[in-house]
């Protein structure tokens, strides 16, 4: 079945750029700065480790990423590597999410970050045929100034690659009850929007999203323990972009077989299913329907089901939409 796993076609809708660099990208670009990592150790930097204590340690493993996106060149080329290595996962349509304000230097701008993206994303699609967007990320650590002269810059680029925003960080130190300013902002630019909620066990968290407007929750496993909220996301037909192995990593849920994605089904909540960070979790699209295969008996028909509620909340065009849906 796992062959068959990894041709069909599938869509990923949470999955960020930086925890997603292919290691021989990293191991190249730190050699060009004149620094050589074996790979047993490249590989122990970039991932978290399976006994990972919390989201906060998961974290910890974006650092080296961040460092190898330094210059323009390093950035383009991180994201064409990037979206030529999802066609071999099947992978038809992906929305890729990054802080262009985390990688600011004095050799880059967010506006460059944002357009050697661009420009590498389209590369790689003329010649992998997978479609994308973009979404931008605000980063709960940074001033509401900060974040809010990112979304401008989103809605300078919207429709021209980027396709919405999102909130990103660590959510327990930094509450969506925070950000409603921010996303009053964001209704106002007409930017779509998604929001992490629900990662670190606060259901108030995804009940701040839905009430700030987001059309898709980032992860939402803390809703677990609210059914109305379930509810609500079914009946408002918000998205929920759940990511099963990260999910586990970050201590969202405590195993596998407590993971809450059949009871989200049958509240008829719209679940997809994504990676959230293909290196730092060392996943793909592949593994994650394999273990809802394996552990919850999924069949070929529900994961197909999975992808076709994706492309429903995605952030593509609808003439994209239609296409996919054809494809599926």
């Amino acid at each position: 079945m796992r062959d068959d796993l990894r041709t069909l076609p599938k869509i990923e809708l949470h999955c960020h750029l930086d925890g997603s660099l292919d290691p021989e990208f990293v191991r190249y670009t730190l050699e060009q700065q004149g620094e050589s990592v074996p790979l047993p150790k490249l590989q122990e930097l970039l991932q978290a480790p399976e006994n990972c204590a919390s989201l906060a340690e998961y974290l910890q493993r974006f650092q080296l990423p961040i460092r190898c996106m330094d210059t323009p060149q390093q950035v383009r080329r991180s994201a064409y590597t990037f979206l030529r290595s999802l066609k071999e996962d099947g992978v038809r349509y992906a929305e890729v999410r990054f802080s262009p304000a985390l990688l600011e230097n004095s050799s880059l701008t967010a506006r460059q970050a944002v357009e050697e993206v661009l420009s590498g994303l389209d590369a790689a699609r003329r010649e992998s045929g997978v479609e994308y967007g973009v979404i931008l990320c605000a980063m709960r650590h940074h001033t509401q100034e900060k974040n809010e002269e990112m979304f401008r810059l989103a809605r300078e680029y919207l429709g021209q690659g980027v396709c919405g925003v999102d909130l990103a960080g660590d959510e327990a130190a930094r509450p969506n009850g925070e950000f409603f300013p921010l996303f009053e902002q964001a209704y106002r630019l007409g930017l779509p929007y998604t929001i992490h909620a629900g990662e670190c066990g606060s259901a108030q968290s995804v009940a701040d999203a839905l009430e700030m407007g987001a059309r898709r929750i980032g992860h939402g496993i803390a809703m677990e323990k609210d059914p109305s909220l379930q509810k609500r996301c079914a009946q408002l037909r918000v998205g929920v972009e759940m990511c099963p192995v990260s999910n586990l990593q970050t201590k969202a849920v405590a195993r596998l077989e407590n993971y809450p994605i059949r009871k989200f089904l049958s509240n008829g909540v719209l679940v997809t299913i994504n990676t959230d960070n293909r290196t730092v979790s060392g996943t793909s699209l592949t593994r994650e329907y394999g273990l809802l295969a394996e552990q919850f008996a999924f069949t070929m028909e529900e994961l197909k089901r999975l992808s076709r509620n994706a492309v429903e909340c995605s952030f593509a065009s609808e003439e994209l939409k239609e296409q996919l849906l054809r494809e599926l």
